[in-house]
């Protein structure tokens, strides 16, 4: 446990204008993957605007290891289908996380992370201070595809005995 900085929830919520793979829709599902962890969602059967509202959780390892997201459509008889693929930057996040802020206002805009090239957000993405704890909401612009977009939110979830995170002034 000693090499674990904590664990990263991402509740995968919904997905947006999702690629048709079969005959007029899709059955999307949501991969997670980072270094040798891989989470999936359900299936969501014929709906090209799928609600998931599933909780994935990583172990953090490596502050700085990319994590991935990629939607399949489920196929029966040949191999599934990909439908897109973003990464998900928790830099900003941990930036906020290692401000060391506590007992702030319920619903509290700590940080906003605008969207970039160096970036899959197609929308701004706030860090709020909510219930004692950061969240972060993301709308993801999947690449590799003609369309669609999936919402995500991160939570940081601190495990006794697990390494810390280095607060801002600290050594």
């Amino acid at each position: 446990m000693d090499s674990v900085f904590g664990l990263l929830k991402i509740r995968v919520k919904r997905g947006i204008n999702l690629a048709v793979r079969d005959l007029g829709s899709s059955d999307p599902y949501v991969v997670i993957t980072m270094g040798n962890q891989k989470l999936k969602t359900r299936v969501v059967k014929k709906n090209c605007n799928p609600v998931w509202n599933e909780e994935l959780t990583l172990s953090i390892t490596d502050l700085n290891a990319p994590i991935n997201l990629t939607v399949f459509d489920k196929d029966t008889f040949t191999v599934d289908d990909k439908m897109g693929d973003a990464s998900i930057d928790i830099q900003p996040y941990i930036a906020s996380l290692k401000m060391g802020l506590q007992n702030l206002p319920k619903g509290c805009v700590v940080s906003r992370v605008q969207p970039s090239q160096n970036n899959c957000l197609a929308d701004e993405s706030c860090i709020v201070w909510e219930d004692g704890k950061f969240l972060q909401d993301m709308m993801l612009r999947l690449r590799n595809v003609e369309s669609g977009e999936v919402v995500i939110q991160i939570e940081w979830i601190d495990l006794p005995g697990c390494r810390r995170l280095e607060t801002e002034g600290t050594s």
